[in-house]
């Protein structure tokens, strides 16, 4: 299966970023990409206010318009993420949805970790106008079954290691991620997903900067089981696509069994030792 990582400068205007997905993702559908896969909160992307504003429940003009390019490409498309407005929440969601060649939502995925951090100078709280979701989701696109998730979800290798046991055999992760992790933690943490759950990872990222405090690294990136770094962008907005190769990663599986020779039965959740509590 050819899958594609889609890299934007998202920013408040949700028409020129439905635009310029829209002709990326034709781009690569026309490179003869199965599976394409958009970044976080790619149809709109700025502060608390412009994710309220620009929020949407998932039958509203984004996800119509991806489950539109799908039928019409006859491509599998993850969504990205999108701010998600529910019935009856106060706050967001921060939503990925799988959507099929026939343009049906087959999965959506909330994203579970909120980015609660202070780094590169900038204060991020997430919390403070997003909810986090609670389902760990998998599902099949193009024949290959397929883990959702969403950006800094990638710092909590539990969860991948799930998606693994669940049968995922690629984990998606479409990612805003900044300009001040990206260059030490980016590539070393997909690949580290990648060769521990022995998954390809297909990794859309947001490149540039978007007000109002937005910096984001870009290099998408695609990796593969033994995590070898298939494709990564440059420094633009575009797209970059490889060839999922199930063969090897059966061999890689077989040669090297780590996920066959877990023992669960030997493992148990500790209790806290003073870790983000303050001590």
């Amino acid at each position: 299966m050819r899958t594609a990582a889609i890299q934007l400068n998202s920013n408040a205007q949700k028409d020129r970023n439905l635009e310029t997905a829209g002709r990326l993702v034709r781009e690569a559908a026309g490179a003869r990409a199965e599976l394409i896969v958009l970044p976080e909160k790619w149809n709109v992307l700025g502060g608390p206010e412009a994710l309220v504003e620009g929020a949407e429940d998932l039958s509203g003009p984004t996800i119509s318009a991806v489950r539109g390019w799908a039928r019409e490409l006859g491509v599998a498309i993850v969504a990205g993420s999108i701010p998600e407005r529910a019935a009856g929440e106060q706050r967001l969601y921060n939503t990925s949805c799988l959507i099929d060649a026939d343009g049906d939502v087959v999965a959506c995925y909330r994203k579970i970790h909120m980015f609660d951090v202070d780094v590169g100078g900038v204060s991020y709280r997430e919390s403070a106008h997003e909810q986090p979701g609670e389902e760990i989701v998998t599902a099949s696109a193009a024949g290959v079954e397929v883990g959702l998730t969403v950006c800094y979800d990638v710092r909590f290798p539990e969860l991948y290691r799930i998606l693994a046991v669940r049968g995922a055999r690629a984990i998606t992760i479409p990612s805003a991620f900044t300009l001040a992790t990206g260059r030490d933690h980016w590539e070393v943490l997909l690949r580290a997903r990648a060769i521990e759950n022995q998954v390809f990872v297909v990794a859309p990222n947001q490149v540039g900067e978007a007000a109002p405090q937005y910096s984001s690294y870009g290099r998408s990136a695609i990796v593969d089981p033994w995590g070898v770094v298939l494709a990564m962008a440059p420094d633009r907005e575009c797209f970059v696509s490889a060839e999922l190769d199930l063969q090897r990663q059966d061999d890689v599986r077989a040669s090297l069994p780590s996920l066959a020779n877990r023992r669960p039965q030997s493992y148990r959740w500790p209790q806290p030792a003073g870790v983000g509590d303050g001590r």
